[in-house]
């Protein structure tokens, strides 16, 4: 990376921890949570951060980034290191409580910043999709599908993407009628990952 390039990529990283474009739509004062470097090699996607990391500032910082890590078989040294590692959510903000859970991630965000990002990566060799924000958002016609059925065509996706549900423990009883994502897609993806030198 040139220092042009790095230093477009840190004035954007700063544009991020300044935005404030749907502000008066979130229940706290904008707090973006990306973890971004031109060198990374993955790229995850998910959907908005949860309290908790809006508290702490760091990308999937609870159970669900817990679980996310051993699917991937990374220590958190290596999840957290942004040289090897970026996290680029749909939504960058926690976006407010639902009846059940959060609410879906900001619609402004992805439009706003993630071309932009994407351009400063240069390096990525596989993507994360987390969830079915992502996953419609960067698969047009799995639109068409339930988050099920387009994990299970994961393959159709490679070599740049991997769909993935998402790691939450309140995705407990999907993983349980599924197994075959645990058993199948999981050793297949920490094959790619282990393929990449992590």
């Amino acid at each position: 990376m040139n220092l042009i390039n790095a230093k477009e990529l840190d004035a954007l990283n700063t544009q991020i921890k300044q935005c404030t474009l749907c502000e008066a739509a979130l229940p706290f004062e904008p707090r973006p949570v990306v973890q971004l470097a031109a060198s990374a090699k993955l790229l995850i996607i998910g959907q908005a951060p949860g309290t908790r990391v809006h508290d702490s500032g760091i990308a999937w910082d609870d159970a669900s980034g817990q679980r996310l890590r051993e699917w991937l078989a990374i220590p958190p040294e290596v999840f957290y290191d942004p040289q090897q590692v970026a996290i680029m959510p749909m939504g960058f903000c926690y976006p407010g409580k639902a009846k059940s859970g959060d609410l879906p991630p900001r619609k402004e965000c992805a439009p706003q910043w993630h071309k932009r990002i994407r351009e400063q990566l240069p390096n990525i060799q596989l993507t994360l999709l987390i969830g079915q924000y992502a996953q419609r958002y960067y698969l047009p016609h799995a639109k068409k599908f339930s988050l099920t059925d387009t994990v299970k065509q994961w393959q159709e996706y490679q070599p740049q993407y991997f769909a993935l549900p998402h790691p939450s423990p309140r995705n407990q009883i999907w993983l349980k009628r599924n197994p075959w994502f645990e058993q199948q897609v999981v050793p297949s993806l920490r094959d790619a990952i282990t393929r990449m030198g992590f």
